[in-house]
């Protein structure tokens, strides 16, 4: 079932990041800040929609007593996620001036997906916010093994003992990542380099906490039927403690880079998005029934967008750097025009294709099996 609430949830996520972003080009000025402030929670939230909906997709056989087709799972998040990414990692490798940093990262790291953990931000930042693709190709690894495993002897209090664990080891690690690191840049010893980029906001161990949130709005839709019905009769209260949520957890990221948010903020952020996420599935609700014009065709394009929209800003300063300089969001609004445009280029030339290519091979794949069954 396509949620068109979730299409609007996945336009806003990347619009936010991008404002984030706009510090490429020198941000949307002092009266705007607020816009752009907090928009790195946009890919928290692309984090928590990953995880419903390949939740979903992987649960759903697996609630029917059938084998998950490994082989279909993978070709298609290869066929998803790889074409345009490659297109881009080349641009950014053979056009230096593509990129909006000079430092990039051996391709190794890209091909790898290691980026994230690998990544030395003071002098690689071209690029680098393929981190959050890292994290998601590690959960595509990982997460169809685990829940093939853990569903082969089935148990409620097994899964909730796993997403407790993963919740609170999370909490114990990033908070022993930043006293440690703390103290080294008390003494001096950690000045050289960004440990909480690269120790603590990239690293796919630390970051679990918004596909947990996803994969568990899965497994109640797939497995509680009853309480998933239940639960899509009071959207409209979801939405509002979504909302209460999300404050809490800005105002324990008040200080981005301090103790409290980076200890307890994860879980709850990842909360408050999955209940907005939540209230967008129920179609009764306010959010639910909000139909966006362009907002499904915006959560279409949103990765090639995100992949390009960094580089778009860079390359578009140099075209209109002392026209737009000071403008703040006049400035924006031109470069996430080109932006746009940009991404809609890569996603109909690159991305849609094998999109196509995708649904070609898998009804085939589909068609043999079936005249294998009646042989």
């Amino acid at each position: 079932m396509r949620y068109p609430a979730l299409d609007l949830l996945r336009g806003i996520a990347i619009v936010w990041v991008m404002l984030f972003h706009s510090f490429v080009v020198g941000g949307l000025g002092k009266d705007w800040e607020w816009l752009s402030r907090y928009g790195w929670m946009g890919v928290d939230l692309f984090f928590v929609l990953s995880g419903f909906l390949i939740g979903t997709q992987v649960l759903t056989p697996l609630s029917r007593g059938k084998p998950l087709d490994f082989t279909d799972f993978y070709l298609r998040r290869a066929f998803r996620i790889l074409p345009a990414f490659l297109v881009v990692l080349a641009i950014y490798m053979a056009w230096p001036g593509f990129r909006e940093s000079p430092g990039l990262a051996p391709w190794w790291m890209f091909l790898t997906f290691t980026l994230n953990l690998f990544v030395d931000y003071s002098e690689q930042a071209a690029f680098s916010h393929a981190w959050s693709l890292c994290v998601e190709e590690h959960f595509y690894l990982v997460f169809p093994l685990l829940a093939a495993l853990l569903l082969r002897r089935p148990s409620a209090a097994r899964v909730v003992a796993v997403c407790v664990a993963v919740v609170v080891a999370g909490i114990a690690l990033r908070t022993s990542v930043w006293l440690h690191n703390t103290a080294l840049d008390q003494l001096g010893g950690g000045q050289q380099r960004n440990w909480f980029v690269e120790d603590l906001y990239y690293p796919t161990w630390n970051r679990l906490d918004g596909l947990l949130a996803g994969v568990v709005l899965a497994m109640v839709k797939v497995f509680r039927p009853r309480t998933w019905q239940w639960l899509q009769q009071r959207g409209n209260t979801w939405a509002l403690a979504g909302v209460a949520t999300l404050a809490l957890a800005m105002w324990l990221f008040r200080e981005r880079t301090g103790l409290l948010g980076n200890a307890v903020g994860w879980p709850v952020l990842s909360l408050g998005l999955a209940l907005l996420v939540l209230a967008g599935t129920a179609t009764d609700s306010a959010l639910g029934r909000r139909r966006v014009p362009g907002a499904a065709w915006l959560a279409a394009i949103s990765y090639s967008m995100y992949l390009t929209h960094k580089a778009m800003f860079h390359v578009t300063q140099g075209w209109f750097d002392a026209t737009l300089e000071g403008r703040g969001v006049l400035a924006f609004a031109v470069y996430g025009t080109v932006a746009l445009a940009a991404g809609a280029l890569l996603h109909y030339v690159v991305e849609r294709p094998f999109l196509q290519l995708r649904g070609a091979l898998l009804r085939r794949r589909a068609a043999v099996r079936r005249d294998a069954e009646r042989a």
